[in-house]
């Protein structure tokens, strides 16, 4: 099953988005947006930079 991006309303009202993998384990989550539609244009955007998105390890 593939992963998939879901929309809520936080407990301050405000919207965020959590991307879950196909498993049901939350891989990702979205900062806190004004707007259901800015929290699924924010999914939107992950989805645009993932697609070519390389891996590079960072040193610390």
């Amino acid at each position: 099953m593939a992963g998939k991006f879901e929309v809520y309303q936080d407990k301050a009202g405000k919207f965020r988005f959590r991307l879950k993998a196909g498993n049901g384990e939350v891989v990702a989550v979205g900062e806190a947006y004004e707007s259901k539609t800015s929290a699924k244009a924010g999914c939107e955007a992950v989805q645009r930079a993932a697609a070519g998105a390389s891996i590079v390890e960072v040193e610390s």
